[in-house]
C-alpha cells in the first residue's frame, strides 16, 4: 500500500466531490471512507486509475449517506443520476481546499487540523498524536471545523497582493501560509513528521499558485529543516546555532532553498517569508559561526520589521545587532521592547554574558528557564544559568 500516493490524491478527490455539489463535511467523510476502503482492497491489486477509483468510491459513499439522510429531498438533484465510473476529471481543486481550510472563521488550531486532514490526508489519530491530544478531542475539533466551512466557497481569485507582498483580506494566501508555517513549527511528534509534512504541502501549494511569498515560505522551511540533524545532542539536549556541527547540515536542502529564494527575490515583491528566508540563507552560507555576515542579517531584520512591525522580530534583531555592533548595542536595542515578550529574558541573558556581566546573565537565564515553553529549552537555559553561577561564585 502506497500511503504517500493516497495522501497526495486526497485533496484533489475531495475537491472533485465539493465541485459536484457535496457540502464539505459530507464530502470529507466520504473521502475518508474511500481511503479506508483503498487500504483494505488495494494490496490485492491497485487500480490502473487510483484517483478515478477513489472518486468513484467516495462519491458512492456520499450518495449512500445522502439518501439515508432526512434531508434527501433537498438534494434530489445530486442523487437523481450517479456519474458513471471512469477517468477522474483533470481539474485540480487543491488550491481551493487550501483557502477553505484557512478560512478566517476558523481558529488557528482548527485551521491546522483541518488542513492536515483534508489537504494532507492524515487520519484523526495521526493528527491527535502529533499534537499530543486525545483522539476524541481532535475528532471534535475537526468536526467543528468542517461544520464551520461547509457550504462556504472560497476562490483563490481573492488573493490579490498589495505592495511589498502584503495581502488585503484574511483567508487569502497570507492566511494559508501562516497555517502551513504553524504546522512546520510543530516539528516532529508521534508517528508524523509535521515539519516534513508542511514542506510537502507547501511544495504542493507552490505548484498550484505562482507567488513569491509561497516560494519564500518553501525556501524558509527548507533552510531551517536543513539544520535539523545538528540541533540536538545525542542526549537530546539543544545545541545552539553557533555550536552546531555544520557538517551535519543538509547541503542539498540548503542549495534548493537558496535557489528558490533567489528566484523569488528577483521578482521584487518582498514579503515577510522571503525576508526570513534571506536571514536563514545568510546563516547557512557561513562556513563557521564566526564568519556569519551579521551586518547583512541586521539589514534583513530591518526589512522584516518594516514588513511586520512584530515585537518578536525586533527581539531577534537585538541579538543580530549585538553580534554586529557589540553586546551593549544589542542591549540598547532591547531597551525599547517589553520585557514580558517570550524569550526576552533569554536574549537579555545572552547579551549580558557577552558583555561580561555574568551575575546578571545567570539570573536572567534562570528567569528564562522558568518561562520556557518546553522541557528541552528549559533544561538548556537551566544549564546556562548553572554554568555562569559556577563561574561567579568564589
Amino acid at each position: 500500500m502506497n500511503e504517500a500516493l493516497l495522501r497526495s490524491l486526497t485533496p484533489s478527490v475531495l475537491g472533485i466531490l465539493v465541485r459536484r455539489g457535496a457540502d464539505f463535511a459530507a464530502a470529507e467523510d466520504a473521502v475518508q471512507d474511500a481511503l479506508i476502503e483503498a487500504v483494505r482492497v488495494w494490496p490485492a491489486g491497485a487500480p490502473r486509475d487510483p484517483k478515478g477509483w477513489l472518486v468513484t468510491v467516495a462519491w458512492r459513499r456520499f450518495l449512500d449517506a445522502t439518501r439515508a439522510d432526512a434531508a434527501r429531498r433537498r438534494r434530489e438533484d445530486l442523487v437523481d443520476e450517479e456519474p458513471a465510473p471512469g477517468p477522474a476529471p483533470t481539474v485540480d481543486d487543491t488550491l481551493q481546499l487550501y483557502f477553505l481550510c484557512a478560512h478566517p472563521s476558523l481558529t488557528p488550531s482548527s485551521a491546522v487540523a483541518l488542513t492536515l486532514r483534508a489537504v494532507g490526508g492524515l487520519t484523526t489519530r495521526q493528527i491527535a498524536q502529533a499534537y499530543l491530544v486525545p483522539e476524541a478531542t481532535m475528532a471534535q475539533r475537526i468536526s467543528r471545523a468542517k461544520r464551520t466551512v461547509s457550504g462556504m466557497g472560497v476562490s483563490p481569485a481573492r488573493a490579490k497582493p498589495r505592495a511589498r507582498g502584503r495581502f488585503d483580506q484574511p483567508g487569502d494566501v497570507a492566511t494559508v501560509l501562516r497555517v502551513l508555517y504553524l504546522v512546520f513549527n510543530e516539528g516532529y511528534s508521534g508517528d508524523v513528521d509535521l515539519a516534513a509534512e508542511a514542506i510537502r504541502l507547501t511544495r504542493q501549494l507552490a505548484a498550484a499558485i505562482d507567488h513569491p511569498e509561497v516560494a519564500g515560505l518553501l525556501a524558509l522551511m527548507l533552510l531551517h529543516h536543513a539544520r535539523r540533524a545538528a540541533r540536538t545532542a545525542p542526549d537530546g539536549s539543544l545545541v545552539p546555532l553557533a555550536e552546531q556541527d555544520r557538517g551535519r547540515w543538509d547541503t542539498e536542502s540548503i542549495a534548493e532553498g537558496v535557489e528558490i529564494l533567489q528566484a523569488a527575490l528577483a521578482r521584487d515583491r518582498l514579503g515577510e517569508f522571503q525576508a526570513q528566508a534571506a536571514i536563514a540563507a545568510l546563516h547557512a552560507d557561513a562556513p563557521t559561526a564566526e564568519e556569519t555576515d551579521w551586518v547583512q542579517i541586521v539589514e534583513w531584520y530591518d526589512e522584516l520589521a518594516r514588513l511586520t512591525d512584530s515585537p518578536v522580530v525586533r527581539l531577534n534583531r537585538a541579538v543580530a545587532v549585538g553580534e554586529a555592533d557589540g553586546p551593549r548595542a544589542g542591549l540598547a536595542a532591547l531597551v525599547a521592547l517589553d520585557d514580558s515578550l517570550p524569550r526576552h529574558a533569554a536574549v537579555a541573558a545572552y547579551l549580558h554574558e557577552r558583555d561580561g556581566d555574568l551575575a546578571t546573565a545567570a539570573r536572567l537565564y534562570a528567569e528564562a528557564a522558568r518561562k520556557a515553553p518546553n522541557l528541552a529549552e528549559r533544561d538548556h537555559l537551566t544549564r546556562q544559568a548553572a554554568r555562569l553561577n559556577a563561574r561567579v561564585r568564589p
